[in-house]
């Protein structure tokens, strides 16, 4: 059926229309903290003082995205796109090296868990290598606007650490660790939730 031609346009928006939309000023994308785990059958050195470590040290993440594959379906010339799997993308994160090297050194024994640089063995239970960690949105005030949970991860590729005479920086390296699936929930902050305890699941309300 062809469609209609009536256009209803949208009315002139204003400065003040858009401060007014603005909730908070906007999220702000160095708002944000890491909460990260390790498996605990892993041979980690001081895991928690590694997780604590971390909370400051990890200068760059993401929130994950949402994908939905689709199947293309010929019919005649033409093409129907219909949806196929969700799938979930690898998480990178950057981590700030400091002198004792304890989170890298955590990272390299996850790594040799799963698979060990001498003996080409290692851990073959996912339950057993895999652990769940957490990126949250802050506000300028610190409170949670919303935290994304992802589970059964595990580190595929830790980063070099480039040297050179003639770079006078803190060194920092990447972690790319992949995920079985991701949930997001509504944080602490007043603003978002009001009197909510931020135990509720809101995937279903976003997508």
């Amino acid at each position: 059926m062809p469609k209609s031609n009536n256009q209803n346009f949208p009315p002139i928006k204003t400065i003040s229309d858009f401060k007014s939309t603005l909730i908070g000023g906007g999220a702000r994308s160095n708002l944000f903290e890491v909460e990260l785990s390790f498996p605990s059958g892993a041979p980690i050195n001081d895991p928690d003082g590694v997780i604590s470590n971390s909370r400051f040290l990890v200068k760059s993440a993401a929130l994950p995205a949402s994908q939905v594959n689709f199947l293309p379906v010929a019919f005649r010339g033409r093409t129907l796109n219909v949806a196929s799997d969700r799938t979930f993308e690898s998480w990178t994160i950057t981590i700030l090296n400091d002198t004792d090297f304890k989170i890298r050194t955590a990272f390299e024994q996850w790594v040799n868990y799963i698979n060990n640089v001498a003996t080409n063995r290692g851990e073959t239970n996912p339950s057993n290598y895999q652990a769940d960690a957490t990126v949250y949105q802050l506000d300028r005030s610190g409170d949670v606007l919303r935290y994304y949970s992802f589970y059964d991860v595990f580190p595929t590729a830790v980063s070099q650490i480039p040297l050179a005479y003639d770079t006078d920086s803190i060194q920092e390296f990447t972690v790319e660790m992949q995920i079985l699936y991701w949930e997001a929930r509504v944080g602490n902050a007043p603003s978002v939730t009001g009197n909510n305890t931020g135990s509720q699941n809101i995937v279903s309300d976003i997508e």
